[in-house]
């Protein structure tokens, strides 16, 4: 059974409002992927996804791309429970494929603080791929620290606290089909 989003927001009193629907989502998500088919025209890309928060970003993702592309996915591990990023950032589960002289797209879920992403980059262009680009569904600009290459970007939104479409509340509401921002 599946709800319209403002059914999912009259069932559950801690969502305090739909910061972006599950339609404005999936038109973006389109339309990033053909802005990303058209860099890859020659080539067969790896598309990472951190998981656990971009695996919904990342399945819609690859099902736009018009080109040829292989998956695999990364763990990492920041919030640890929290509503605010550690600072310390571990890789619960690293990748199964060789990336040297690859192109790497990675797919993040979000960028806030750009801890983590700047931690990420560093590890991967160790590995010497051929290219490293970041894709990802959710910025908050004003919630960066760290400067971090976003080379597409889904939607920019405020330093909220937000749930849904793969990110999470303690493991909950990653399956929102929108993006909504937790009371609080």
């Amino acid at each position: 059974m599946t709800f319209d989003d403002q059914e999912y927001l009259q069932r559950d009193p801690l969502i305090d409002r739909i910061l972006i629907t599950s339609d404005e989502i999936q038109r973006r998500v389109a339309e990033l992927g053909r802005e990303i088919s058209k860099e890859y025209p020659h080539s067969v890309p790896i598309v990472v996804s951190i998981l656990k928060g971009g695996v919904m970003f990342h399945a819609d993702l690859q099902r736009r791309l018009s080109v040829l592309h292989e998956i695999d996915f990364l763990s990492v591990s920041s919030y640890h429970g929290r509503t605010e990023s550690s600072g310390v950032v571990r890789i619960v589960k690293d990748l199964k494929e060789n990336i040297t002289d690859r192109d790497v797209i990675l797919v993040e879920d979000i960028v806030d603080t750009g801890r983590t992403l700047s931690y990420l980059l560093e590890i991967l262009r160790a590995r010497r791929p051929r290219s490293l680009k970041v894709v990802a569904l959710l910025n908050k600009v004003d919630a960066r620290v760290v400067d971090v290459p976003v080379d597409w970007v889904g939607f920019d939104i405020p330093n909220e606290f937000v749930i849904g479409y793969g990110l999470d509340w303690q493991e909950k509401y990653r399956n929102l089909p929108f993006v909504g921002v937790l009371k609080g």
